[in-house]
């Protein structure tokens, strides 16, 4: 979305900003849903089971994602292709931004500006530049703002992490995280209608570019729309190893990555690993991601002096070092599935997240993962791509 499209009138905005109410405990909160594709809808269908919460309002620059969106969303959901008819609404209260990565920062500083409270899908932002204008907005506007790093709301991260800070594991010099799957990509073929997409608002502030039904649906793969593994994927784990171990930025950042499944398709590599550096908090953290094979899968290892902190999006498992053998093995299994799968049955991140979420904007206190927790994870994927891209070990 251009400059221009992304600015309020003055009256505008100050409408927006009278709507503003105070919300108690059994007030419903009008949600808006600003970029409504398959993510988009998976967080809309656990709405319906947080108490005293209602879709208000939908909108999406592609005619399938809106009539999908509007489904979901019931009979009396407002519905328009323009963000900024969401934003001007005084019966919405919130907003949910699922557009693709490049969008982020810029609906969410237009969201604040407009009164509205925002939980904005990972990674936060598009650009290491970007970072200091949204926590500057946001504190600004006195918003709640959750970041869509769902993990963090997943009561076995929050046990791990009381673990580490109780000091279980002992001191924590490394970390290692992955997300490896065995699924190769590239080959898909997408029969779009161009006519039903408003593209010059898709791309926003992105470089020109003739509509290409490849790139509208695969965008994370692009340079200007997404960041490939390091944004879609390893920002969910380094999310976590910063807030458990209370990491900012890394100073350095090395990285390879290569083209196995996608050479010629992709922009991004496919089989990517970094190496991150904090040395003010003495910590290496390694992710290795991969579409080529499953092993180790996604997972967090969070390796103290003492014993090593297992973690995955179903379970925790405690080991401790053979030659101390200070405590005894320890895990809690919450689902089913796999070791290290994407997705286990049980716990539902979306659901507790969101939840915590409107708990937030009821109570005006900071939601599990704020804005700062959101640009400080990506800037870590931004580095690592940095380094990928120059070909060399750069510093923050």
């Amino acid at each position: 979305m251009t400059s221009n499209r992304r600015q309020f009138t003055t009256s505008a905005l100050v409408s927006a900003l009278s709507a503003q109410r105070i919300l108690g405990a059994n007030d419903t909160i009008s949600i808006g849903c600003i970029g409504t594709g398959g993510r988009a809808q998976v967080l809309m269908r656990n709405f319906e089971r947080i108490r005293n919460t209602r879709i208000a309002a939908v909108c999406d620059v592609w005619k399938d994602n809106l009539a999908k969106a509007k489904q979901i969303a019931g009979p009396g959901a407002f519905a328009t292709p323009d963000y900024r008819d969401v934003l001007s609404r005084q019966d919405v209260d919130a907003v949910l931004i699922g557009a693709p990565d490049h969008q982020h920062v810029p609906l969410t500083i237009a969201a604040v500006n407009a009164g509205k409270d925002v939980y904005v899908e990972k990674p936060l932002t598009h650009d290491l530049s970007q970072g200091v204008p949204v926590i500057e907005a946001v504190h600004r506007a006195r918003r709640i703002v959750q970041v869509g790093t769902q993990q963090r709301s997943m009561p076995h991260m929050i046990k791990g992490k009381e673990l580490v800070l109780a000091g279980k594991i002992g001191k924590v010099h490394k970390a290692h995280i992955t997300w490896n799957r065995n699924s190769p990509r590239g080959a898909q073929t997408y029969q779009i209608d161009p006519a039903g997409v408003d593209w010059k608002a898709w791309l926003g502030d992105a470089r020109r570019q003739p509509f290409d039904p490849y790139r509208f649906r695969q965008w994370r793969w692009f340079w200007d729309f997404g960041g490939g593994l390091f944004t879609d994927l390893m920002v969910h784990q380094i999310d976590i190893v910063h807030w458990i171990l209370g990491l900012d930025h890394p100073g350095t950042a090395t990285s390879i990555g290569d083209w196995f499944s996608t050479k010629g398709i992709w922009e991004t590599p496919d089989t990517v690993q970094t190496l991150l550096r904090y040395p003010d908090s003495e910590v290496q953290v390694y992710f290795e991601g991969t579409f080529s094979n499953a092993r180790n899968a996604a997972m967090i290892e969070l390796m103290g002096a003492d014993g090593t902190l297992y973690l995955d999006r179903g379970r925790y498992e405690l080991y401790p070092e053979l030659r101390t053998k200070k405590f005894p093995y320890e895990e809690w299994i919450l689902g089913d599935g796999p070791r290290g799968a994407d997705f286990y049955d049980n716990p539902n991140g979306e659901l507790l997240h969101l939840t915590n979420w409107v708990e937030s904007i009821r109570s005006r206190k900071q939601p599990a993962a704020p804005v700062e927790g959101g640009v400080s994870s990506a800037a870590a994927a931004h580095l690592a791509n940095k380094a990928l891209r120059s070909g060399r070990v750069v510093a923050a």
